[in-house]
């Protein structure tokens, strides 16, 4: 019985070891100068993303979902097509042929971020500080 435990608490050590392990090599705390960090830091590049889609207006007001797509310009980047989904306040809305700054790490235009005050990633994230 107590080898049994011994083996149970082992293995659960292991799984812990091995996923903080694949968390600190994804770009966690080791990633770029943590505990056992080599790794240079992502360049990040900042691009131009041209909205050819936008989802509906809602009447409610406040921050509701928007689907944008559209394709992202950038020093590195011609025309690559993107869409994703964000809480965006109404009073902001975006439409069709709108240029909003974007950014992303060198050569990965999939992995773009917005740079618009009115859009957040998803209800529930924090708002940066000294915005509310």
């Amino acid at each position: 019985m107590q080898l049994m435990f011994v083996l149970i608490v082992a293995g659960a050590l292991a799984a812990a070891v091995a996923s903080w392990r694949r968390s600190t090599d994804r770009g966690g705390r080791g990633a770029a100068g943590g505990f056992f960090g080599n790794r240079a830091p992502v360049e990040v590049e900042a691009g131009t993303l041209y909205v050819t889609g936008v989802s509906p207006r809602p009447e409610a007001p406040g921050e509701q979902y928007v689907t944008l797509s559209g394709s992202i310009s950038g020093p590195s980047v011609v025309a690559h097509e993107v869409y994703g989904r964000f809480a965006w306040d109404t009073f902001q809305w975006p439409a069709i042929g709108d240029r909003i700054p974007v950014q992303y790490p060198s050569g990965k235009p999939d992995n773009w971020q917005l740079d618009h005050p009115g859009a957040r990633p998803y209800f529930g994230s924090k708002r940066p500080k000294g915005q509310g």
